[in-house]
């Protein structure tokens, strides 16, 4: 059996994560990963049940009332599922299948502590507000996993459009005229806009009314180095140096506050700290969802074929 580095398990990490995944759980699961890729024959699939058992452990610490175990074994739940993908990558053992165990066991790990918190804290203060906690918890986890592929789906649906509509006005410009992917790399490169819209004439495409190409009217990025841009760019170049992801506020550091953090500090900061990630979680997705509506305005519909005038060569 191959013998691994930890060189080569560093190549398996993501090329951006999360900066608790960063910081405070890679440090450690990549050490791990070594360890056990050199020295068991563990499959990632046999790592993702074993972080759902550690999962259902943490549900049941937090049901009884006991916070401090339970963020413990939430914390060596959510590393040994980071491990799983890396051995997948590192002995390109991954399936199909796991992909899915791992999704389904996360959700499962999620539901059941949001679940174990709120009904283990309501038992011992019989304060309802623990109960609208673990709700708020599952109902916001859940509602993100769902809403990522579909955002996922319709920038592919976007991008799909772009290039039959490219690849449909191309089949019917005339010899000689510019093409709209050649007109879009010539006004990338000579920077003057920042997108362009390939406009058809109603009648035919002739010599005698060349496409014209209409330059776009949003607002166009303010001049490079600008004192504005300077600090934004360094903190990205920054983040980016580290593996960190520019949002800052995802699921797992949502996950860190609720089921790690606030569990450490004491029942007092159980409310505080989930309310306050939550809604940083919330803004984040907000800001996503307005990403894509940005981004799904930029080209309509791909124009059917059959009803783009053509021109006989």
């Amino acid at each position: 059996m191959r013998a691994y580095s930890l060189d080569d398990v560093h190549a398996t990490r993501k090329r951006k994560d999360s900066w608790w995944t960063v910081f405070l759980v890679d440090p450690v699961a990549c050490r791990l990963t070594l360890l056990v890729a050199n020295h068991t024959s563990i499959t990632p699939n046999g790592l993702t049940r074993f972080s759902l058992i550690l999962g259902m452990c943490s549900a049941i610490c937090f049901a009884a009332g006991r916070l401090v175990p339970g963020a413990l074994l939430f914390y060596l739940s959510f590393m040994v599922d980071c491990m799983d993908g890396k051995i997948a990558r590192l002995k390109g053992t991954g399936t199909a299948f796991g992909l899915w165990l791992d999704y389904v066991g996360d959700r499962i790990r999620v539901v059941c502590c949001a679940a174990g918190l709120a009904s283990g804290q309501y038992a011992v203060t019989g304060d309802i507000a623990y109960i609208l906690l673990g709700a708020g918890v599952a109902v916001l986890d859940l509602f993100r996993y769902v809403n990522a592929p579909q955002m996922k789906r319709v920038r592919e649906v976007v991008k799909e459009n772009r290039l039959g509509r490219l690849a449909a006005v191309e089949s019917v410009v005339a010899p000689g005229h510019v093409r709209p992917a050649e007109a879009v790399v010539a006004a990338g490169h000579a920077g003057h806009v920042r997108s362009v819209e390939v406009v058809m004439p109603r009648e035919a495409i002739t010599p005698r009314e060349p496409m014209r190409i209409v330059p776009f009217e949003g607002r166009r990025p303010g001049p490079r180095g600008g004192k504005r841009k300077k600090l934004p760019r360094r903190f990205g170049r920054l983040l980016a140096r580290h593996r960190v992801r520019s949002h800052l506020i995802s699921g797992i550091e949502f996950h860190a506050a609720v089921f790690v953090v606030a569990p450490l500090v004491g029942r007092v900061a159980l409310v505080p700290l989930a309310v306050a990630s939550g809604t940083l979680l919330l803004l984040n997705e907000v800001f996503l969802i307005y990403r894509m509506w940005l981004f799904s305005r930029v080209v309509p519909a791909a124009p059917l074929v059959e009803k783009v005038p053509r021109v006989s060569v």
